[in-house]
């Protein structure tokens, strides 16, 4: 008896057995990247993923019983359905981008989406130890290069800190010199001058790792001259 069942999962031809099992294994999987995104409090999580991964099955499972009942299986193509969902799982992907004054999130989220989705053809197929190890990867990429990028302190975010000065200034080398002590990196400076009030707007443009203290940064940049507000952006504002 398990000897079939193990030969009805196996077997390229779609029955009922290999159906459940496959979605059951797509569920799995899913649920495994969801669970990860969900803790990094991502729009989509466990459900999103499993619903996802199981769908992509459901697609493959289709594009290969059709022809298999209905055409024979030298004359159907299978790949026909399955093709279209790595188009329509970008409408998805771009759903979990989101875009908020100037600042780009979720990029990390639809990449993932899009793999699942491709791991969810993989099961439908037949392909269940490439699925696996393809997911084991994923939680590979998202966790642990996480914390290598962390710890190597790789690259920045872009930041914009402003600043409102009740003077005309037209020396920031205070400014520089302070940004450098905390490690931040000034990329551009835009300016605007009121000089009837009188007023400096002052944009700063930096790359900032995680790591910054941008409350001590703050305090900091507030005694080199008056200041009337600072604060932190994503977009230039003059």
């Amino acid at each position: 008896m398990l000897d079939q069942l193990i030969e009805s999962i196996n077997s390229v031809e779609v029955s009922t057995a290999s159906s459940v099992f496959k979605l059951l294994l797509s569920l799995a999987l899913g649920c495994c990247v969801g669970m990860e995104r969900k803790r990094k409090g991502q729009i989509a999580g466990l459900r999103t993923f499993a619903l996802i991964s199981m769908g992509a099955t459901l697609a493959m499972i289709l594009s290969i019983y059709v022809p298999q009942e209905y055409l024979g299986l030298k004359n159907g193509d299978p790949g026909r359905i399955a093709a279209q969902v790595i188009t329509g799982i970008g409408f998805l992907g771009a759903g979990a981008i989101i875009q908020s004054k100037g600042s780009v999130r979720g990029l990390t989220t639809a990449a993932g989406i899009w793999m699942v989705a491709t791991i969810g053809l993989a099961v439908g197929v037949g392909m269940y130890f490439v699925s696996i190890i393809a997911t084991a990867l994923i939680i590979f990429i998202l966790m642990i290069l996480e914390q290598i990028e962390h710890r190597i302190r790789l690259g920045g975010e872009s930041r914009i800190i402003r600043l409102r000065i009740p003077e005309i200034i037209t020396d920031i080398e205070a400014y520089r010199q302070c940004l450098k002590r905390h490690k931040v990196q000034l990329v551009d400076v835009y300016v605007e001058y009121d000089y009837t009030t009188p007023l400096t707007r002052l944009n700063l443009v930096t790359l900032a790792r995680e790591t910054v203290d941008f409350i001590s940064l703050f305090d900091d940049l507030s005694r080199i001259r008056p200041t009337d507000a600072i604060s932190l952006a994503n977009q230039v504002t003059v």
